[in-house]
């Protein structure tokens, strides 16, 4: 069996008691870098060992992976925070797992899109979840004229080093428009920023964004 287990996004508490039970006995826990792995597994004494299993190295570890299921192991795939084959890696273990007919099943838990969701407060009925915009200034602002019309509320990762550049992408293409910036979800310093667009925008350049941000519009 693989096993698609979901982990904190931050706050270690937020494991699943599933989680843990599935992490203790698997033979193998694919991590997306087992160094960060290892602080939740310690944290909770479990000795599973560990395997590599990140974007670089997917298409050879994925094989080895199948291999070990085929012969009957059970295995768990975990990435760095919330729940795998979401912008990670693991969607190719996933899929490579179902074209061998290996049974999967997940054991669900944290993810950063969600929880940004219903703490913005915007309608959640429907909502359209873009990952990471593209990086460069022409390929975002094109990105982002795409969206402006959805009928949905629109939700997206962004870095720390990003944060401001898009947030003067959205001012011109959306307008001014009230968004929510949420940062470092679970963690102690998390912080959520309700406002028009120009007034985030004040505040990150009176103060150099930190960490990982959501943006809910």
């Amino acid at each position: 069996m693989l096993y698609i287990v979901s982990t904190p996004i931050g706050n270690l508490k937020d494991i699943s008691l599933r989680a843990l039970e599935v992490l203790k006995s698997v033979n193998l826990i694919a991590c997306e870098d087992t160094r960060h792995t290892k602080i939740l597994l310690d944290h909770y004494g479990i000795k599973t060992q560990t395997c590599s299993f990140y974007q670089h190295n997917r298409f050879v570890k994925a094989d080895y992976l199948i291999r070990l299921l085929k012969e009957g192991k059970d295995i768990a795939l975990v990435s760095d925070a919330g729940t795998p084959g979401i912008l990670d890696p693991g969607y190719n273990l996933i899929n490579l797992a179902i074209k061998n007919n290996i049974p999967i099943t997940a054991i669900p838990g944290p993810v950063a899109l969600i929880s940004a969701l219903v703490l913005s407060g915007k309608p959640t009925h429907k909502f359209f979840f873009a990952g990471f915009l593209p990086r460069k200034k022409i390929a975002r602002r094109n990105y982002l004229i795409k969206i402006k019309d959805l009928d949905s509320t629109v939700v997206f990762y962004e870095s720390c080093h990003r944060i401001l550049a898009t947030l003067k992408d959205i001012e011109e293409i959306f307008g001014e428009k009230e968004i929510v910036v949420l940062r470092e979800l679970t963690k102690k310093f998390e912080e959520i920023k309700r406002n028009y667009v120009s007034k985030l925008i004040e505040d990150f350049s009176l103060k150099k964004p930190k960490g990982e941000f959501v943006v809910v519009i």
